[in-house]
């Protein structure tokens, strides 16, 4: 398949309803790599009950509310990717992603940074798209593609993003923010 012509990188993908996979059902998905060898991304709406004060002790004070881990995608369940705000490229153990948004290594002391987190969330596990298949999901219509904020990783009402997200896109693509959550009640 050829190279795609434009990166999804710091892009979100907003699943388009109704979409039939239950692991991106009204997900928004914040693109962290997409190339010729596949796709990586975090869902950002998916909060789990383990609290994040218990799993990574060190970094719950950075934490934005809701203080948890997020299911960021159904590969790698034992992977961890943490979002936060703040960082810099030249700045050791972080990757910039939209912005000030990038990943920063919770391998890392917090207290060694040498920035101030402003936001962070942590996601475990991950989304992803072997060679070619994102596109295929992106030519059937099941994901709308649209510009992400810096806010979206750490919005304070995860479960109210994809209608949020979907309710400041102009024309046809905002009516969807309306869609039933199940549509045979409609």
């Amino acid at each position: 398949m050829p190279a795609h012509p434009e990166t999804l990188r710091g892009r979100l993908l907003v699943a388009t309803p109704p979409l039939v996979d239950p692991n991106f059902d009204r997900s928004v998905v914040l693109m962290l790599e997409h190339g010729d060898e596949g796709a990586l991304g975090i869902i950002l709406n998916r909060p789990t009950d383990a609290a994040l004060a218990s799993v990574l002790p060190e970094w719950h004070t950075h934490a934005s509310a809701p203080g948890v881990v997020f299911s960021g995608g159904p590969v790698a369940p034992e992977a961890v990717i943490a979002l936060a705000r703040g960082g810099r490229d030249t700045s050791p153990g972080w990757v910039s992603v939209l912005d000030e948004v990038g990943s920063v290594d919770v391998g890392r002391d917090p207290d060694d940074l040498d920035f101030r987190i402003d936001a962070l969330r942590i996601f475990v596990g991950y989304s992803g798209w072997g060679p070619g298949q994102l596109e295929s999901e992106l030519a059937d219509q099941a994901w709308f593609v649209v510009r992400a904020e810096a806010t979206d990783p750490f919005a304070d009402r995860p479960a109210d993003l994809w209608r949020a997200v979907l309710r400041r896109q102009r024309g046809r693509v905002a009516m969807f923010a309306h869609y039933p959550a199940d549509p045979e009640t409609n």
